[in-house]
């Protein structure tokens, strides 16, 4: 997909990114991100199965947690890599807005998965993506993403029936242009 950057996609409330576009580094293509997230929001546990992802705090605190860790607290000008394939997640630690920027290397369909994803959270209010839209996004796109807390027995039973029934009422028809999974 081509998208005219910078890119801001929101959530309904608590997180905002704005994609400020594709560049080189060293022999990988990336793709720069500034992050806003309030204060107690962020990502719930997720992991990019393609993707390093770093993030560099600009202004306020930030709190990552990798998967069966304790949580670990950063300041300012503090950076933190995900690598790929490990999940994590991070969240505003402090009573002020969080300023980030970063990176995720390679960009694969992260701009258009997260987009999808956050655009769903907006129509539901904020809080939690659609059923039909994590069922979609999540199954279609397993290669490069998934979200730790979804329950396995969600996506394994409930993900294709959600999906059998959203495309018989037309609920897919919004995804017909989705890139193809790598």
């Amino acid at each position: 997909m081509n998208y005219n950057y910078p890119f801001v996609i929101q959530n309904g409330g608590s997180e905002q990114i704005t994609f400020l576009g594709l560049k080189q580094k060293g022999n990988i293509e990336c793709i720069e991100i500034e992050g806003l997230v309030q204060p107690k929001a962020g990502p719930p546990m997720h992991v990019h199965h393609q993707q390093e992802e770093t993030i560099t705090i600009v202004k306020g605190k930030m709190a990552t947690q990798i998967l069966n860790e304790q949580p670990r607290f950063h300041n300012e000008g503090e950076t933190v890599t995900f690598k790929a394939g490990v999940p994590h997640r991070f969240w505003n630690s402090g009573t002020e807005p969080l300023r980030t920027i970063g990176f995720a290397t390679p960009p694969n369909n992260l701009v258009y998965f997260l987009s999808g994803i956050y655009n769903s959270t907006k129509e539901n209010g904020g809080k939690r993506p659609g059923l039909f839209d994590s069922a979609f996004l999540l199954t279609r796109y397993k290669s490069e993403f998934d979200m730790v807390d979804v329950p396995a027995f969600v996506k394994k039973f409930i993900f294709p029936i959600v999906l059998f029934f959203g495309k018989i009422t037309g609920k897919g028809k919004k995804f017909r242009d989705a890139p193809m999974p790598l």
